[in-house]
């Protein structure tokens, strides 16, 4: 009995110690961020000041997919078409990292032009800063879907009917960001935070839209936006 009692309080010591340094990791954290520690647990809605622009966000394919054919690579047919387009430099990796997060992908790969990298890490920066000004740290996106091949087209219509054969994936330009999934140095992201989230996405999406950086389509059936370097 007594050596049951003697495990039990350095179980309750050891859990004390790792309890008392993650609270100091995290405020220190919040200290060199110059936030307060309260900000990691907050529920505070985010989302009240945020105008909505998702719905901004509905170009149609047939209307810029001639532009994007142009801009972008020729499809891939297959395995060795993917691999010499990217021995060319034609297409370059994208990588999970502190700005995004490259999801384990079905019918595509982690693979784009360098413009859509440029224009990838720029709306992952601009998301970065607004979210930092609202208390929000850490932001990370999901990224779907990337390039596909003819095949991968084929394979992917049987599935999803509303998938198109002249997929803008195929041209290497175009990747989906999904805005429902995201992370934070958050203890918990609230609905309100990703609402925020999701509409704040849509903002700099639609900036750079603006800009003529992109193309761009909020995808309902999908949860995702699609965009596409111009």
């Amino acid at each position: 009995m007594k050596l049951n009692k003697s495990r039990l309080v350095l179980s309750l010591i050891f859990f004390s110690i790792v309890f008392f340094i993650l609270i100091s990791i995290l405020f220190i954290s919040r200290k060199e961020s110059g936030k307060p520690l309260s900000a990691y647990f907050s529920t505070r809605c985010l989302d009240y000041k945020q105008k909505e622009f998702s719905r901004k966000l509905n170009d149609k394919i047939v209307d810029y997919l001639a532009a994007a054919k142009l801009k972008g690579i020729t499809p891939c047919k297959d395995e060795s078409d993917l691999q010499k387009r990217i021995s060319e430099g034609k297409l370059v990796k994208v990588s999970s990292g502190n700005s995004y997060i490259i999801e384990k992908m079905t019918f595509s790969y982690p693979f784009i032009t360098s413009e859509g990298k440029m224009l990838l890490d720029e709306i992952a920066r601009r998301l970065s800063e607004k979210c930092t000004q609202k208390g929000l740290n850490g932001v990370k996106f999901y990224i779907t879907s990337m390039t596909r091949r003819i095949d991968n087209v084929k394979s992917l219509r049987r599935y999803n009917g509303n998938a198109s054969q002249n997929s803008p994936h195929l041209f290497g330009n175009t990747f989906d960001i999904s805005y429902k999934r995201f992370v934070a140095r958050k203890w918990v992201l609230t609905n309100c935070d990703k609402r925020f989230l999701k509409e704040a996405l849509a903002e700099v999406i639609w900036q750079l839209r603006t800009e003529n950086r992109c193309w761009a389509t909020h995808e309902k059936m999908q949860s995702c936006y699609h965009v596409v370097a111009r």
